[in-house]
């Protein structure tokens, strides 16, 4: 399985750094590799202590954006995701400048050739105090929104909670498929981001660390739902596919495992969304599994009922499928096709 590399980016002050370390400190059972601009502001110490010291990369120049086409970034995403004993990372986060460009950046992941990485998605850090102001001196604030797969507003905490409606608003205006997350003190789900593995057994935990007790941020997954979906019966892959075109706004993520009714195409498709973002990734069926869609649908006020009746409206009866066209809105958003 693939490593996703999320591109975390904003202006200076929008709080990405703040991001970061919530999710450092909620993702206990997540092994992250992290590449940002200034160890400073992170809790390296507690990266250190938990002895993956060799997943943090500095950039010296500041800007990865800016590198030259030396192969640099490659060479980051390398050193991260190089073989190394036990289980590998399971996400790694780039924490952008607060000049650097997003596209650029977002193309340097989508370019890389280092084997057994993927792009994972943008996500855009928004400042609710300093909104009007950020976009009177960086007017493409509208698009680095628009271009966003998910989009904090930080510091929502700061501001009355009419105003961070209205701003989410504008958000949206923007940016139609984008969720827009709310980040009180940064703290972000890391689940709305990339898979959280069930707990291991290793040597010492990144949360166990920097755990406090009487951290809100400990706890932040309280602030979303999960709705879980499983059908024996395969999927029509064009009525899914539309499904997740229109799904609501306040689905953040969806993940598992999908079967389609289509002849011929008796393969496991792992699917992640990240906001916008959609990646399937082509597999075998394990021996012995009952080969049945597993879905998880995690998310900010869902209507768990609506969201499992469209999904069983996407269940398909009778024969398989013989159109060939039918899995090209699948084959679209798969990896290595």
């Amino acid at each position: 399985m693939s490593t996703p590399v999320v591109v975390l980016a904003g202006f200076l002050g929008a709080g990405k750094t703040t991001v970061l370390n919530q999710l450092l400190r909620s993702a206990a059972d997540v092994r992250l590799g992290v590449v940002v601009n200034d160890f400073g502001a992170v809790g390296i110490d507690a990266l250190l202590v938990a002895g993956w010291a060799d997943s943090a990369v500095s950039l010296e120049n500041g800007c990865l954006c800016c590198s030259t086409d030396d192969g640099s970034v490659d060479e980051l995403l390398a050193r991260l995701t190089a073989p190394r004993r036990g289980p590998g990372l399971d996400a790694v986060v780039v924490e952008a400048s607060g000049v650097a460009e997003p596209s650029a950046m977002v193309r340097r992941v989508l370019t890389t050739t280092v084997p057994g990485v993927r792009y994972g998605g943008l996500v855009v850090a928004v400042d609710a105090v300093e909104f009007e102001a950020t976009r009177l001196r960086h007017p493409q604030l509208d698009d680095h929104v628009a271009m966003a797969d998910v989009v904090l507003l930080t510091k929502t905490d700061l501001v009355p909670a009419e105003e961070a409606a209205r701003l989410a608003a504008v958000c949206r205006g923007l940016n139609a498929w984008a969720p827009v997350v709310p980040a009180a003190k940064g703290q972000l789900d890391p689940r709305l981001l990339f898979e959280t593995p069930p707990a291991r057994q290793r040597q010492l935990a990144l949360g166990e660390v920097v755990h406090d007790p009487g951290d809100p941020g400990t706890h932040v997954h309280s602030m979303y739902d999960a709705v879980e979906f499983r059908s024996e019966a395969p999927l029509d892959p064009r009525r899914f596919v539309a499904f997740l075109e229109r799904r609501p706004s306040g689905v953040f993520r969806v993940k598992g495992f999908v079967r389609f009714a289509v002849e011929g195409s008796g393969q496991r498709y792992l699917l992640q969304t990240v906001g916008a973002a959609v990646r399937f990734e082509r597999g075998a069926w394990p021996p012995g599994s009952d080969r049945a869609t597993e879905l998880v649908l995690v998310g900010a006020g869902l209507d768990a009922d609506a969201l499992r009746r469209d999904l069983r409206d996407c269940v398909h009866d009778g024969e398989p499928l013989r159109d060939e066209m039918a899995m090209m809105g699948v084959l679209r958003s798969t990896e290595g096709v």
